[in-house]
C-alpha cells in the first residue's frame, strides 16, 4: 500500500467535516522554500510530455459560473451557514429545512452553465484520449458543471446535488426533477425574512423503489461523514499513476482532499496550482498561476505544437 493510501485511510473518516491543516514544522519549512514558477512556457513543456494527468478541482473553478459557495463571510442561506445544515444531525432534526436548502441549490444550479475552465478541461480530455493519454478530474464540487461541460472521467468525491439516497433502502439514483417534489415548489428562498416551509416528512422526496417509500436525502458527503471508500480507491489509483497534477480553484485546507496534491508532489511529480491566490500548499508545488481559472486554464491546456493528432 502506498504512502498516499495509508494517509488517506487514516483521514477518510474525517472526510468532509471541514478539518483544516494544523500548523507544523513541516509547513514552516515549506513556507521557506523557493516560490513556485509561473512560467507558462515551462509548464507547457511538462504538459506536452504527460501521459496521465490528474486535475483536482474545488469551488473556485465554479465561482466564475456564478455558483454560490456558502463559505467565508456572507456565506449564509437565511440565517444559517452550510456547516449548520449540511450534517446528518441537521437532517435528522429538521429534514424540511435541509431539503429547502438543497432544493434552492438545485434550482440555482439548473440555471448555471460551465465556464471556460470547465470547457478547457473537457476539451483537453477529449483531445488527449485520441493520443492514448488520459485525463481524470477529481472534484470536490457537487454542482455537476464538469459533467455538463462534457468531462467523462470524473470522480465526484463529495457526491452530487442531482443524486438522491434513500434513508431506508440505501438506493442511489440520479434526480433532475424541478422541483424535486411538489411540496418544495416555490420554496427555499434564501432571504433571512423568508418563512420556513415546515413540510411534513411524508411530503418530502420519497424513494420510488417498489414498496419502499423511504425518505430521500441528497447524495452528498455532509460534514462529519466519510468519503465513499470506492470513490476514494479510484482516486488513490489515479494519483498513484499520474505524471502531472493540476490543482484548480481549491483552497487546499479541507481534508482529505487537501493532501492529494502535496503527496503527489512529494513523490516528484510536477504539480501546477491555478487559483486566485496562494494557498497553504502553494510552496510545495512546481507551478503556481494566479488569477481566474477561466482565464489561466484554457491557454495552459490548449493543444501543444508537439502534439500529433491522428
Amino acid at each position: 500500500m502506498s504512502l498516499f493510501q495509508l494517509t488517506a485511510r487514516r483521514l477518510v473518516s474525517q472526510a468532509y467535516c471541514g478539518l483544516k491543516a494544523a500548523a507544523s514544522k513541516k509547513q514552516k519549512v515549506c513556507s521557506e522554500m523557493a516560490r513556485p514558477s509561473s512560467n507558462m512556457a515551462d509548464f507547457r513543456e511538462v504538459f506536452a510530455k504527460a501521459k496521465h494527468i490528474a486535475i483536482i478541482t474545488g469551488a473556485g473553478v465554479s465561482a466564475e459560473s456564478g455558483v454560490p459557495t456558502f463559505r467565508g463571510a456572507g456565506g449564509f442561506w437565511r440565517k444559517w451557514q452550510a456547516q449548520e445544515l449540511a450534517t446528518p444531525e441537521a437532517f435528522a432534526r429538521n429534514p424540511s429545512r435541509v431539503w429547502e436548502f438543497y432544493h434552492y441549490r438545485r434550482e440555482v444550479m439548473l440555471s448555471k452553465h460551465p465556464n471556460p475552465a470547465h470547457i478547457a478541461i473537457a476539451e483537453c480530455e477529449r483531445r488527449l484520449s485520441k493520443q492514448g493519454r488520459s485525463v481524470v478530474v477529481i472534484t470536490q464540487n457537487i454542482d455537476e458543471l464538469h459533467r455538463k461541460a462534457g468531462t467523462k472521467h470524473l470522480l465526484e468525491i463529495h457526491g452530487s446535488l442531482f443524486k438522491t439516497r434513500c434513508t431506508n433502502c440505501g438506493n442511489v439514483a440520479a434526480n433532475y426533477k424541478s422541483p424535486i417534489c411538489p411540496a418544495l415548489a416555490g420554496k427555499g428562498a434564501p432571504d433571512p425574512e423568508t418563512e420556513e416551509a415546515v413540510i411534513p416528512v411524508e411530503d418530502l422526496p420519497q424513494c420510488e423503489e417498489d414498496g419502499c417509500n423511504g425518505l430521500l436525502r441528497p447524495h452528498v458527503v455532509w460534514f462529519g461523514e466519510a468519503l465513499d471508500p470506492d470513490v476514494l480507491t479510484e482516486v488513490e489509483k489515479e494519483l498513484d499513476i499520474c505524471d502531472l497534477c493540476l490543482v484548480v480553484g481549491t483552497s487546499s485546507v479541507v481534508y482529505p482532499a487537501a493532501m492529494f496534491a502535496p503527496q503527489v508532489s512529494a513523490r516528484g511529480v510536477p504539480v501546477a496550482e491555478f487559483n486566485m491566490e496562494a494557498t497553504p500548499a502553494t510552496n510545495r508545488f512546481r507551478f503556481h498561476f494566479p488569477g481566474p481559472c477561466g482565464t489561466t486554464l484554457p491557454p495552459a491546456l490548449a493543444r501543444h505544437h508537439t502534439e500529433i493528432i491522428s
